[in-house]
């Protein structure tokens, strides 16, 4: 289960091994093998019309980022259960069934790499999930659309993921 609060993301100890293993790669191998590609087309000659060393170079970037986001998100990280919440309340690490503009979805409410795919999730600083964080199954919130829509939502029922 995957819980975010202000302060912490809760991880199961094998979503947090998992990540530390994908960051551990990023950082070692993986990163070598960009340098030594970024080298080997440095080595071809003329950087402005080399398409394999900015390719390489977008690779790196792309990468580095993703450490950094494996970075914050570890060093933020409580391994373990999060403290229960309850059925009906929408949190973090819930799954919650709500009709949203007419149409009912389920999705949860937390973070993608704490999913296992199974299903959508929205991130609780969203405007969807600011909205309905608190909220108790039967309440009816809204929210602002992108395009400056009110948009209505209604908690049709919260409970926690069991993924």
């Amino acid at each position: 289960m995957t819980e975010t609060s202000a302060t912490a993301t809760w991880l199961s100890q094998e979503q947090h091994d998992r990540l530390q293993a994908e960051l551990d790669h990023l950082r070692g191998p993986a990163r070598a093998e960009i340098v030594k590609r970024i080298e080997a087309a440095r080595e071809e000659g003329d950087l402005k019309e080399n398409g394999g060393y900015h390719a390489a170079k977008e690779e790196q970037g792309k990468q580095e980022a993703r450490i950094r986001q494996l970075q914050s998100l570890l060093e933020n990280a409580r391994v373990g259960e999060p403290p229960a919440a309850a059925d009906g309340v929408v949190t973090a690490g819930m799954v919650v069934t709500a009709e949203v503009a007419g149409d009912e979805m389920t999705f949860l409410l937390g973070l993608r790499e704490g999913s296992s795919g199974d299903v959508d999730v929205y991130s609780p600083t969203s405007p969807l999930g600011t909205a309905i964080s608190g909220a108790k199954v039967g309440d009816q919130v809204s929210y602002t659309a992108p395009n400056g829509r009110e948009i209505p939502v209604v908690i049709k029922a919260a409970k926690p993921y069991a993924g």
